[in-house]
Formats: C-alpha cells, structure tokens, sequence
C-alpha cells in the first residue's frame, strides 16, 4: 500500500475494541517458554508477528490451540530442541526474547539474528552484556547466536541505556536463575510491567516492574495453569481518543483498562 486516501468531512461515531499490545504480546509468548505446564493467553493482536513467534514456539516443541482468533492455549511442558529456525527467528526482531527464555529453562540456545523493521541503529549488546552478567557464554556466528551457561546466578546488572528489550529479555533469563538480580536503569514502559504481570501470575517473584529498579528472586520453576489477558495497547488507544477529539464526536473505547 503506497497511501492512504481519506475523504471528509466524516463524523466518528460508535464502540471501538482495543487490541493487545504488540509489544507486551510479542514477548509474553516467549515467556511461556518458562512455564512447565499450560497456560491461556487472551487479546493477542492478530498480527504476523504473533502467528510466527507460535510457529516458532511449536518447532521449540510446545502445544498450541486457538481458541479464537485472539487467544490461545500452549503447553510448553515438553521443550524438545534447543535450536530455534533460523529462517523464522530472523524475520522479526522480538525473536531475541527467545534467547533470555530459552537459557533460563534449557541453559543454551541457538536463535538467527533477529530481523523485522529497520528503525534505526538497535544492537542488542545490553542483552548479551546482562546474560554473561548472568553467566552464559555468547557467540555471533554466520548470522546466528548461540548462547549456553551450566547455571545462570542472580547478580547486579546496570543497563548502559534504557532499552526496553534488554529490560525484558535480562528479567526473562533471570526468572528461573539462582538468588536475586537487580537491574538498575531499566525500561519502564507498559509493556515491561505486563510481562512482568504475566510471569508473577504464573509463579515468578518479581517487583520494581515500572521503575527503573526491578529485583528479580529466582524460582525453582513456574507452574501455569493460569490464564493471562495481555494489556490494551496505549498508542492504539491514545489514537482514537485523537480521533475523537478532532471530530468532535462521541465513541467508546472497550476493554481499555489500566
């Protein structure tokens, strides 16, 4: 699609329902990786990149039923490789959450290098700094990285920049890692706070999610049987509101809860 052409003047009226965040969606999936057990997973936008990261997680080894076009149940209990496809992983760039995931519940890794959209330079050297922090070793190779650590421990880990993916991706390896690790400098966008929402529901011990301190206690494992609804997403709703506003008309955002 080159452009978009709108013919006014057209008043807005109706109800409206808010899809899922993206971003929160595109790393709780991954998040499952963790779960030794079932878990349901509600307002999934019904995007790409949410239908490839399941294609992934089932190559992985997990389970996943539909229940709707926005909702699945996956039982990742039954991990049966440690090599994600590359083709798949290098398609987009939130494949990298499969890294943090993978090396907290397997101890390695091999993932391609993530792809998607090219928004400016975003190297992922803060998630390799905080998994060695860790104590995982990390290699780049022929368009791959593999990643393995015997055991991940728990430690201070301060991020050089704020980075949303890093954020995300240390709190996914440190979830089932020995004792307490504390990033310092972290994201504190919706997004972290859901995923954070997500693992706690499902076991985790983790506290600070939206500040920029959050402790990690590690967990013997994360058991599921739990059913999580991923966050509305704030831009998506901030532009109806626009929309509203600019036609001065009336209608209703749904299922907008924060």
């Amino acid at each position: 699609m080159e452009k978009l052409v709108i013919n006014g003047p057209t008043p807005l009226k109706g109800e409206v329902t808010i899809s899922g965040a993206k971003n929160a969606a595109v790393a709780i999936l991954p998040a499952t990786l963790l779960i030794d057990g079932v878990c349901t997973i509600d307002n999934l936008p019904n995007i790409s990149d949410i239908k490839i990261s399941c294609e992934i997680l089932e190559k992985l080894g997990a389970k996943i039923k539909w229940n709707s076009k926005n909702s699945i149940t996956i039982d990742t209990s039954n991990i049966s490789t440690t090599k994600a496809p590359l083709d798949l992983t290098s398609k987009f760039r939130a494949s990298y959450y499969i890294i943090g995931s993978m090396l907290s519940r397997m101890g390695e890794i091999e993932v391609g290098m993530p792809g998607g959209c090219k928004l400016g330079a975003r190297p992922i050297d803060q998630h390799i700094k905080g998994f060695e922090l860790l104590g995982a070793n990390v290699s780049i190779e022929k368009g791959a990285i593999y990643a393995k650590a015997k055991s991940l421990q728990g430690c201070p880990i301060y991020m050089d920049i704020v980075s949303v993916g890093a954020t995300i991706n240390v709190m996914l390896a440190s979830v089932l890692a020995k004792g307490t690790t504390i990033i310092d400098n972290a994201a504190k966008e919706p997004h972290v706070v859901d995923v954070a929402n997500f693992l706690n529901t499902m076991g985790a011990d983790i506290r600070g999610a939206g500040t920029d301190v959050i402790k990690i206690n590690g967990v013997e494992k994360l058991s599921g049987n739990a059913t999580y609804s991923v966050v509305p997403d704030q831009i998506e709703a901030g532009t109806f509101m626009l929309a509203a506003v600019a036609t001065r008309r009336r209608f209703i955002n749904k299922k907008l809860y924060y």
